[in-house]
């Protein structure tokens, strides 16, 4: 086989999947009026375990996926990068209503769906823009031990090739490298900040201020928090929790797998030791916002 037949092999599927996608969104926003906005959102933390979660409660009977099932989507991203494009797009991800009513009539129960994105909990905009276009739906956090996510965040960013720094050089980098990046934000309400998104390793677990910002603009009974470590210590449980809040039955889950999980080299112990310290008044806040005790320092 010649190089060229070899590229043109490699990129037929590229082209064919990429048509693909055009059509099921096309179809998607011409039937958008038949698509109702999702009933949940699973809000983050980044490295939190949200990706776990969703893939927890998709396996739920009672819980359709996003249409593209096939591509395992967990999220449009619309509310900070697509929010542009107008509820349609949005929608066009989405069930029908008849869609649902068959599914719901084969199981005799209620039957929902949703997304997940670990940003939506962080970007300041974005619960604002929530409370007024899904009022009704059912919010879950989940929450990390903020050193250890700091941790798993940066190798992430690593393992995508966009992170030459090391740990401690990129916590020493945070505040310039975000420099200004919020004010564009605030500015511009379709600016999308890779800086924010992706760098903000020791902000992004400062839980109590974004929390607080959620509590407000959809009501703190809408909100579930759940800790990370208690979902990996008993997952069928959790999956329990989480089915109550969003009202469908709990039910068990077939695979229980981790998902995202890569182990890494142990954290520096000074660097460890001053994010131990720095996150202590920051835990105290978001113990003393959920009135109950954290498992970490």
């Amino acid at each position: 086989m010649s190089t060229l037949e070899k590229s043109l092999k490699n990129l037929i599927p590229a082209q064919a999947k990429q048509a693909a996608k055009g059509a099921i969104r096309g179809y998607g926003t011409a039937t958008a009026t038949w698509r109702p906005m999702p009933d949940f959102l699973v809000l983050g933390t980044k490295r939190g375990g949200s990706t776990s979660a969703w893939r927890y409660l998709i396996q739920h009977p009672q819980v359709m996926p996003m249409v593209a099932k096939w591509e395992n989507w967990k999220s449009p991203h619309y509310f900070y990068w697509h929010y542009d494009k107008g509820q349609e797009w949005y929608r066009g991800h989405f069930p029908t209503v008849g869609a649902r009513h068959a599914l719901a009539r084969k199981l005799g129960k209620r039957v929902i769906t949703g997304e997940s994105s670990p940003y939506y909990l962080f970007d300041p905009r974005v619960s604002a823009r929530v409370a007024r276009d899904l009022p009704e739906a059912r919010f879950i956090v989940l929450l990390r031990d903020p050193v250890k996510r700091a941790y798993s965040h940066y190798w992430e960013r690593v393992d995508n090739h966009v992170e030459p720094l090391t740990f401690a050089q990129a916590l020493a980098a945070e505040e310039a490298r975000t420099a200004g990046e919020l004010e564009k934000m605030a500015t511009d309400p379709y600016y999308y900040s890779r800086a924010h998104d992706w760098y903000t390793y020791r902000e992004r677990g400062i839980y109590a201020p974004q929390l607080a910002r959620w509590f407000e603009a959809v009501g703190r009974e809408r909100v579930m928090v759940m800790i990370s470590e208690d979902m990996y210590r008993d997952e069928q449980a959790a999956m329990g929790d989480m089915a109550r809040f969003l009202g469908i039955d709990p039910a068990p889950i077939p695979d229980t797998t981790q998902h995202n999980y890569r182990p890494y080299e142990p954290m520096d112990a000074e660097v460890k030791a001053e994010l131990t310290a720095f996150y202590a008044p920051h835990n105290a806040a978001l113990a003393d916002l959920l009135g109950r005790t954290l498992p970490w320092p």
